[in-house]
């Protein structure tokens, strides 16, 4: 009985953990969609670790702050109305989550396009925050 007691304790706070670590993601992509439609590109790059990657689609992998500063830098000049949505989050120990979900965004440009797609993110905790470690997508075509 006893253990059956800690183990529904342990159940209910790794659930209660989970939905606050969900809250918290989306709301850093709430605030990562509003800074790129601004063009505040220093508030997007300081959201990634400073060893992080990025793999975006079509394009080569980046690897760190500056140089991920720098492609949001150029695409931010042809995407804007990105929206985030969490499909789902799981977490990968004590200091990490893995978010899937979905994405759209309009292009820029004489003939704009509505464009979709999907992403997986490592978010990793550490003592300022979540940060993003690795961010990977891909456009439904």
């Amino acid at each position: 009985m006893r253990i059956a007691l800690l183990f529904a304790a342990f159940l209910v706070s790794t659930i209660q953990a989970l939905a606050q670590d969900k809250a918290a993601i989306e709301k850093l992509n709430e605030s990562f969609s509003a800074a790129l439609d601004k063009g505040d590109i220093a508030t997007v790059a300081e959201m990634y670790a400073e060893d992080a990657f990025l793999l975006p689609a079509g394009s080569r992998m980046e690897r760190g702050r500056s140089a991920i500063k720098s492609f949001w830098e150029k695409a931010s000049d042809s995407i804007g109305n990105m929206k985030l949505v969490t499909v789902d989050v799981k977490p990968l120990g004590a200091d990490a989550v893995r978010e899937v979900g979905t994405f759209s965004l309009r292009t820029k440009g004489s003939q704009p396009q509505e464009v979709t797609g999907k992403y997986v993110v490592i978010w990793q905790k550490t003592g300022s925050g979540w940060k993003l470690a690795t961010d990977i997508w891909n456009s439904d075509k």
